[in-house]
């Protein structure tokens, strides 16, 4: 028996006037995704629990069965070894993002219009590594881009260690119970400041905020910028920085603790670093690119590839979350009618479900009233093999609600359940 455990980012929504009282999902067309609704057990889950706004990390480590509040290292690190960069106990990584930030440190754009490439991002990089020299305590750093306006941060000590226990710059994002959620903060760039009156902690936010400044000095007037600015785009002039780690990961082994073989595909470092820590094969794909149709061809296909060396594939694709944030709930129906059509149609014919359980869920909610995550439950739909159908006609919020699943009040129940329905004995127990 198989596991496919699919994924679909940022996929919940609330009701949208413009789509007649409908979240994009149920708006969409979704012929693949309502025929597994009919032949399947349907249900809804708060990813990671109610009231906590989760970003993808924490959302994700949940829905793979570890505790967040108990295993969670923060987002710096796995973003850190998503995109194969060194990291070391005590050393200081933070995700960040490329941004445009005006006078008084106003923030203009998180993500710079959300155009900036993954080419002018390296150059930009590059000159971030060659420029900044950090001083107020004795460390080196190295600063990565990976994908569009996304960037990895991280600092070493030249003796001692640092500490994650530090605020983040960007106002969209705090920690709520040790985790990174998102908020409804200010519109300014944040000083980092310490949480704690350790001295690793003071030196770490020293350095992130001279990181901050040195860095904006660099991309001002750097020569793409002023091609943007040429151009009429925003510059990428300012890095906001959240989530800070200073530990590894210290997760159990997924293929033992289930009895399992695991692999992952994924388009983001994060789930990347998730999933190396947790153990599991990784099945290498290229970037997302403009290209939504041609990118699920290539996904598919490495799926069909895979099948055969593992037990469960973790499958985890972007597409819905990005018009969520930038709230445009027509595009965001767009997108998941594409994936049903270019994937879903074409994978169902391709396996056999009579030997392969299919779950199909999504790590959090992104509304396009909100432009931001939310703590809206998340729909699922779990068929294959004998399941039998619960009456639910439709894969939408709504329609899932009243499948037989119920409400999961934390994302850890769900893998488990996968788990089971592979067969008698499947289950191992896990730390």
């Amino acid at each position: 028996m198989k596991l496919l455990y699919i994924v679909l980012d940022g996929l919940g929504d609330r009701p949208v006037e413009v789509l007649g009282g409908r979240t994009p999902l149920e708006a969409a067309e979704t012929p693949s995704l309502d025929w597994l609704a009919k032949r399947g057990i349907n249900g809804a889950m708060y990813t990671v629990g109610r009231g906590i706004a989760p970003e993808s990390d924490a959302a994700v480590i949940s829905i793979l069965g570890y505790d967040p509040f108990r295993h969670h290292p923060g987002r710096g690190v796995v973003e850190a070894i998503g995109s194969d960069m060194a990291f070391e106990e005590g050393w200081l990584a933070l995700r960040c993002n490329f941004a445009t930030i005006g006078s008084d440190l106003e923030i203009v754009d998180r993500r710079c219009g959300r155009d900036l490439t993954s080419h002018e991002a390296a150059e930009l990089s590059r000159a971030i590594n060659e420029a900044v020299k950090l001083e107020s305590h004795p460390a080196a750093f190295e600063f990565k881009s990976t994908i569009g306006h996304r960037a990895v941060l991280v600092i070493r000590p030249k003796s001692g260690r640092l500490s994650a226990n530090i605020t983040n710059t960007d106002p969209a994002y705090a920690k709520i119970k040790g985790l990174g959620a998102a908020v409804a903060g200010g519109n300014r760039v944040l000083p980092c400041e310490p949480q704690d009156s350790s001295e690793e902690a003071r030196a770490s936010a020293d350095l992130v905020n001279e990181f901050f400044r040195k860095s904006h000095e660099v991309l001002e007037n750097h020569p793409v910028n002023l091609g943007r600015k040429g151009q009429g785009k925003l510059k990428a002039n300012a890095i906001l920085m959240r989530d800070a780690s200073d530990s590894l990961p210290k997760f159990y082994d997924i293929n033992g603790a289930f009895g399992k073989r695991f692999a992952s595909l994924v388009d983001m470092p994060v789930e990347r670093g998730i999933a190396k820590a947790a153990g599991m094969g990784i099945i290498p794909l290229p970037p997302p690119t403009e290209d939504l149709e041609g990118d699920l061809r290539v996904r598919l296909e490495a799926i069909l590839s895979a099948m055969p060396a593992y037990d469960c594939l973790y499958i985890h694709i972007k597409g819905p979350d990005l018009p969520g944030h930038d709230g445009d709930c027509e595009l965001k129906k767009a997108v998941i009618e594409a994936i049903d059509a270019h994937f879903f149609a074409k994978l169902l014919p391709s396996i056999d479900l009579s030997r392969t359980i299919i779950c199909v869920t999504s790590d959090h909610s992104t509304p396009c009233s909100l432009k931001a995550h939310s703590d809206d439950p998340v729909p699922i739909v779990i068929a294959g093999d004998d399941i039998e159908g619960d009456g639910v006609e439709k894969f939408g919020e709504t329609y899932c609600r009243a499948g037989r699943l119920g409400l999961l009040e934390r994302g850890t129940e769900l893998l488990p359940r996968l788990i089971s329905l592979m067969g008698p004995g499947q289950a191992a127990k896990r730390p």
